[in-house]
């Protein structure tokens, strides 16, 4: 395996573990505990004050940046089509918002302007009101109680947060709407999920069978591209390529896939069949003394969902430097895993939050390897 462009071998656990001075490797691999501590609090009641009732004219997902906004996201692509009212993504508090509504309001920081004037004018408008963020200062302040409480149990960088959000969207979906109903140990299964993907991912595991830092491994010296063929895993793409800028470092561009195969295929600044060359005359009598070197040809990973692999892998044929990244594939085999390392069942929600544990742990492979 070529690992000349990294100053530390991805295989060299304990080099990793020494470059990991901000614990991060740790940090990425507390997905799983996330949802449980969700899962717990709301076993305790924490969503008593919004349930029961009648059905919500709407829910709201507020958000304004980073994985709260990408987790909104993807709630609503998953849960759109089946939940018997609109769910709406905002940055600010519809001025419509009112008694028959439910207002979400995910972030992690308390002091955010937006959160706490949305949270402040729901409640007092008699909205139910769901706080998925620390429920600390100016925004405590501004729900006086008067709301359900969801704020993180556990002490995690928000770049790792996006598994906590779904399962604190999930988890207000099924108490005010019995359409999604997600049951706790449908979510106590995610958690298990994603505590079995970390374990996949751990640093001691060899790139052969570890996904992330295979991933990782493709990545090194090479444009990437992430891109999804719906808008779900062109949500994930976006949150993969913001995790791998803010702690990998490694600039990543998202995209949706028609567009990524449109440019390789049709002369765009990267083509695919031919190592960068629009005609693969070009390629086969290119000098590099005379004509320089040849143009770089990005990594395009492609993020699917199980059922969508046949049809994107037909679709991906011919294009060189392309993966087709799904959650039941496993390290460089890029083959379905074996029976025991299979994610339980194949809830879309699932395969989201596996493949982003997993992407958020091949940006932590990434810092790492720069020593």
């Amino acid at each position: 395996m070529n690992t000349t462009s990294t100053h530390v071998d991805l295989d060299d656990a304990d080099a990793l573990q020494e470059a990991d001075r901000d614990g991060l490797l740790r940090a990425s691999a507390m997905a799983g505990a996330q949802v449980r501590a969700t899962a717990a609090a709301v076993e305790e009641g924490a969503l008593d004050p919004v349930t029961g009732g009648q059905r919500p004219r709407t829910v709201v997902w507020l958000a304004g940046r980073g994985p709260a906004a990408a987790a909104g996201a993807m709630l609503i692509a998953v849960l759109g089509g089946i939940a018997g009212e609109p769910l709406v993504a905002a940055a600010e508090a519809p001025p419509w918002i009112g008694p028959l509504d439910v207002l979400i309001v995910a972030g992690d920081d308390p002091g955010d302007r937006n959160l706490v004037t949305a949270a402040h004018t729901a409640v007092r408008r008699g909205a139910r009101v769901v706080v998925a963020a620390p429920n600390l200062g100016p925004l405590r302040d501004a729900t006086a109680g008067r709301c359900a409480v969801l704020e993180p149990r556990l002490s995690v960088p928000d770049e790792f947060g996006l598994c906590r959000y779904l399962a604190a969207g999930l988890a207000t979906m099924a108490a005010v709407d019995p359409a999604p109903r997600q049951p706790i140990d449908g979510l106590a299964a995610l958690a298990d999920d994603l505590d079995a993907e970390a374990v996949r991912n751990s640093v001691g595991r060899e790139m052969l069978t570890n996904p992330a830092k295979t991933l990782a491994e493709r990545m090194a010296g090479r444009q990437v591209l992430l891109a999804g063929d719906q808008p779900v895993t062109c949500a994930l793409a976006r949150h993969g390529a913001s995790v791998l800028l803010r702690v990998g470092g490694h600039p990543v561009a998202a995209a949706e896939l028609a567009d990524v195969l449109v440019a390789l295929r049709d002369g765009g600044p990267a083509q695919g069949k031919a190592a960068g060359f629009g005609d693969p005359v070009d390629a086969l009598f290119h000098d590099e003394q005379i004509d320089g070197p040849p143009p770089d040809r990005p990594r395009v990973v492609a993020l699917a969902l199980a059922e969508e692999r046949a049809v994107l892998s037909s679709r991906l044929a011919g294009i060189g430097g392309a993966d087709l990244l799904v959650a039941d594939d496993v390290g460089d085999t890029g083959s379905a895993s074996a029976a025991d390392d299979t994610i339980n069942g194949d809830r879309t929600e699932r395969q989201l939050a596996t493949l982003a544990v997993r992407l958020e742990m091949a940006a932590v492979y990434r810092k790492l390897a720069r020593g």
